[in-house]
């Protein structure tokens, strides 16, 4: 009952859609602190992984810090990964999509908003905790700054396009297993220059070049990925 009067805000803020949006974001901000063992789920996963690696390989700096930059990207992308499925599920099985789909604000505003949220979530926390994690890797302090500011623009990235595949399985049993086989091809180019930047300030290189691609893959998700997201979650509301 408390999330279903949560969700009244959603059709009923009167105003523009900058109202709505907000609406929605604080909405699911709140619920997701009733749920908090959900949101600590991601992070403890990539906590554990990043904790547990030079346990199982080797506990050797020099082969530590070569492997770290891949590590903490993959790492952190199977995190944001953990979270995908309920990102829809529960406005789904109670109805709030549908209302959403009917209210006169655009639905791919909305979607936006728990998009952000999810970023807030499991994306800025990563980022955040990313360095501490990088020192158990041996990976050189002068890289910190990077690894942090290629998590902020690419766990973006991963959120947006993430939610592309959250929303056309969200009417499945089962969609966990298929959002990854969608979207996952589509995360390869945000690891490939998000490592690739956290590799060049490693090797005291610039990394402007991959944070510039990191930031135009970003501007490219923001355009593309809400219509995208507000038309698979019709699929899935009609289907």
């Amino acid at each position: 009952m408390a999330e279903r009067e949560a969700t009244m805000p959603l059709v009923s803020a009167p105003g523009g859609a900058g109202r709505a949006f907000m609406a929605t974001l604080s909405r699911d901000l709140r619920l997701a602190c009733r749920r908090r063992g959900e949101v600590l789920n991601p992070l403890v996963f990539y906590a554990l992984v990043i904790t547990l690696f030079p346990i199982g390989i080797s506990p050797d700096p020099t082969l530590l810090s070569v492997v770290a930059p891949g590590l903490l990207w993959v790492a952190a992308l199977l995190a944001a990964l953990l979270s995908l499925d309920s990102l829809f599920r529960g406005d789904f099985e109670d109805g709030t999509l549908e209302q959403l789909a009917l209210a006169p604000q655009p639905l791919y505003l909305q979607a936006l908003a728990k998009v952000c949220v999810h970023w807030l979530l499991t994306g800025l926390p990563l980022s955040l905790m990313a360095p501490v994690l990088g020192a158990l890797l041996a990976l050189p302090a002068g890289s910190y700054a990077v690894l942090s500011l290629s998590l902020l623009l690419g766990s973006a990235s991963l959120s947006l396009i993430g939610a592309i595949g959250a929303a056309l399985t969200v009417g499945l049993a089962r969609g966990g297993v298929l959002i990854s086989l969608l979207i996952l091809p589509l995360y390869i180019p945000v690891l490939v220059f998000g490592t690739g930047a956290v590799e060049a300030a490693a090797a005291l290189e610039s990394a402007a070049p991959q944070l510039s691609i990191l930031g135009a893959l970003l501007a490219i998700s923001l355009i593309v990925a809400p219509p995208a997201i507000a038309a698979s979650l019709r699929i899935s509301i009609n289907g």
